[in-house]
């Protein structure tokens, strides 16, 4: 029996997801390289970065990205032994770079969750969807709670100077937007009650039953990672920035790198291209409000992008044919 065809809302979704997509890109063009003087010195800056001074923080930007996506394994592994003890880290490994390359290209990364549950036991995936989505959850946790630090800097010193009381209600109100990320991390039975509770809902209830059953431990081991995996992606950013020749405070930095990571996170993505333009316009803004250009600002973004997802995308190709599932179906 054919499958049924996408809801009429599902479609709109889909194509509002995809000019916005195209929006942002249009933007992004038109603001740094539609003017060919702009879009020489462009290509003259990375030149100059790749040949000179800055080589060398890019080869140590590039030298983290194994570090980055093994933090990322190993948090998966940590997930994946609670359903299925013995789960090593080497195909922990192969299903997080081969849903990186299926993520590359499927709405909102859904290759990523395929190919990380299709490596686990069939008796198992159902439960897997749920332990994926904490995963996720988990770093967006990190992401949340740095890059509402990050925000809150800039919003007291160019926003909200002079103002001491409204400092002090902006404040406690990212205090409390982090407990309440927190809150579904170690209290999923209420993530659960509220998803029962809502009609619509409910049918995810089942796949995300799996959260509670993960000790306290476990989701501090997971959170510590995913803080690991952020701390270094912050990392990579700023000596690609000092690569490009962007010179601004260490603490200014970080909370502009913050702060752009929040707001890709937070902006629903059609596919990891969709990435390159959300990222791209974030980062400029909040470092033109430290007096940064955007050009060098701009150029670290896109390399981050192109080391981070372009790169492990290619090289989990490698690995797509030993995915559990297209093993399972030779040996038959």
């Amino acid at each position: 029996m054919p499958p049924p065809p996408p809801r009429r809302g599902a479609r709109w979704v889909l194509l509002a997801k995809v000019g916005i997509t195209l929006l942002t890109l249009g933007l992004l063009y038109h603001s740094v390289f539609a003017a060919p003087d702009t879009a020489a010195a462009w290509r003259q800056l990375v030149a100059t970065t790749l040949r000179g001074d800055g080589r060398g923080p890019v080869l140590a930007a590039l030298a983290l990205v194994p570090l980055n996506w093994g933090l990322e394994a190993w948090k998966w592994q940590r997930l994946a032994q609670h359903l299925e003890p013995g789960h090593s880290f080497g195909r922990s490994l192969r299903a997080v770079l081969v849903g990186l390359t299926l993520g590359f290209a499927t709405p909102n990364r859904v290759g990523d969750y395929a190919a990380r549950i299709l490596e686990l036991h069939a008796r198992r995936r159902l439960e897997a969807v749920g332990a994926v989505f904490l995963g996720r959850y988990a770093q967006l946790v990190a992401t949340v709670l740095a890059g509402g630090a990050g925000l809150l800097y800039f919003v007291l010193k160019f926003y909200l100077g002079g103002y001491p009381a409204a400092q002090v209600g902006v404040g406690l109100a990212a205090g409390l937007g982090g407990a309440v990320a927190l809150l579904p991390l170690y209290r999923s039975r209420l993530l659960l009650a509220v998803l029962g509770a809502v009609k619509p809902l409910r049918r995810f209830q089942r796949y995300l039953a799996v959260m509670p059953t993960y000790s306290a431990s476990e989701l501090h081991a997971v959170l510590g990672i995913s803080g690991l995996r952020y701390a270094v992606f912050c990392g990579q950013f700023l000596l690609l920035l000092y690569a490009y020749g962007v010179r601004t405070a260490l603490g200014p930095a970080t909370a502009a790198v913050a702060g752009t990571f929040l707001f890709k996170s937070l902006v629903p993505s059609l596919n990891a291209l969709a990435d390159v333009g959300v990222r791209e316009l974030s980062a400029t803004h909040l470092f033109g409000l430290l007096g940064q250009p955007a050009l060098p600002v701009l150029s670290a973004s896109l390399s981050l992008w192109v080391l981070n997802i372009a790169l492990p995308s290619a090289l989990g190709l490698l690995w797509l044919p030993g995915l559990r599932v297209l093993r399972e179906r030779h040996g038959r």
